[in-house]
C-alpha cells in the first residue's frame, strides 16, 4: 500500500493571493474538475498548486515535462529483476490509484503522443488506461488533474491541442502588482520592503523589453534571489547582475541596457 504521508505537503507555503484564484481552484476540487494554470516563468503557478494541495489537505504529486518523456514514464512500465519481471506504476498512476492532485509542470514540453494518455481522466470516464499491463484504473474519488504552461514560449511545435485545452478549466497567472510583488520578495528572502521594491523597478525595466530583444522579462523567483544575496553580503548591483540579467540573456547590448537600469535604481 502506498504511503501517502510522502507526498503531503506539511508545511504552509507562503503564497500571496492576487483574486478569486483560490476560490475558483477549491470550486474546480469540489467538483474534480482537471484545472490548467497557464503563465510565465516565476509567477507562482507551482507554488500555487503547493498551497491549494496544502490548503485541501491532499497529497500533491509533480511532474516536471520534457520533450524526452515518454507515456511510460508517465503511467509505468515492466521492469526486469532478480525474480523476472515487475510493474512500476508511474506517477500519473500513483496520483490515479491513490487520489492526489498530479501536476504536470510545463506540459508543452512534452511530446504530444505522451499526453494523449490524459485525456480519458478528464472527461466523464475519468479513467487510465493501462495498455501494456491490460488494465484500466478507475481515478480514486479525490484524484484530479492540474496541468501547466507558459504561453509566452508557444509555437506549432510546442502548443497544447484543442482537444487537450477543451478538457480543462483554466486560469491565467501574470507577475503581480508593483507593490504585492516587493511584498512577496521581502516575505521569501527576509529582506526590507525598501530593497525589494528596487529590485522590482529593474525587474520592471527587463519585462519592458520583453518583445524587444527578451523572450522572457525577470521573474519574482529571480528577485527573490537577488535580495538573498544582498542578505549574504554581496553588493547590489552586483547581486543584481548576478541574478536577474544574465540568467535570462546573452546579447551583450540587452546587458548593458538592464545593467545601466540596475545602476540608475541602486545608485
Amino acid at each position: 500500500m502506498t504511503d501517502l504521508t510522502q507526498y503531503q505537503v506539511n508545511t504552509e507555503p507562503f503564497y500571496q493571493s492576487q483574486g478569486d484564484e483560490i476560490a475558483i481552484y477549491e470550486a474546480a476540487y469540489a467538483s474534480r474538475l482537471p484545472m490548467m494554470i497557464k503563465g510565465p516563468t516565476g509567477c507562482g503557478k507551482s507554488r500555487f498548486i503547493e498551497y491549494m494541495a496544502w490548503k485541501l489537505g491532499k497529497p500533491l504529486i509533480t511532474v516536471a515535462c520534457n520533450e524526452d518523456m515518454t507515456a511510460s514514464d508517465l503511467v509505468g512500465r515492466y521492469l526486469l529483476d532478480a525474480n523476472g519481471t515487475r510493474w512500476l506504476d508511474g506517477p500519473l498512476t500513483i496520483a490515479t490509484r491513490i487520489g492526489a492532485i498530479c501536476y504536470l509542470d510545463e506540459i508543452v514540453e512534452a511530446r504530444q503522443d505522451t499526453t494523449v494518455v490524459i485525456h480519458p481522466l478528464t472527461d466523464h470516464r475519468r479513467t487510465l488506461p493501462l495498455d501494456k499491463k491490460g488494465e484500466v484504473i478507475n481515478a480514486h474519488k479525490n484524484f484530479q488533474l492540474v496541468i501547466s504552461y507558459n504561453p509566452g514560449y508557444q509555437s506549432l511545435m510546442k502548443d497544447l491541442k484543442q482537444s487537450t485545452k477543451q478538457r480543462f478549466v483554466a486560469m491565467d497567472f501574470d507577475y503581480p502588482p508593483a507593490s504585492v510583488e516587493a511584498g512577496i520578495i521581502s516575505k521569501e528572502a527576509g529582506c526590507d520592503l525598501e530593497l525589494a521594491m528596487k529590485l522590482v523597478k529593474v525587474g520592471t525595466s527587463a519585462r519592458n523589453l520583453k518583445g524587444h530583444g527578451l523572450d522572457e522579462g525577470i521573474s519574482t523567483r529571480l528577485m527573490v534571489y537577488a535580495a538573498n544575496l544582498i542578505n549574504k553580503g554581496i553588493a547590489a548591483p552586483a547581486a543584481c547582475r548576478a541574478a536577474l540579467v544574465r540568467p535570462i540573456t546573452d546579447d551583450i547590448d540587452i546587458r548593458v541596457t538592464l545593467d545601466h537600469a540596475i545602476d540608475q535604481v541602486f545608485g
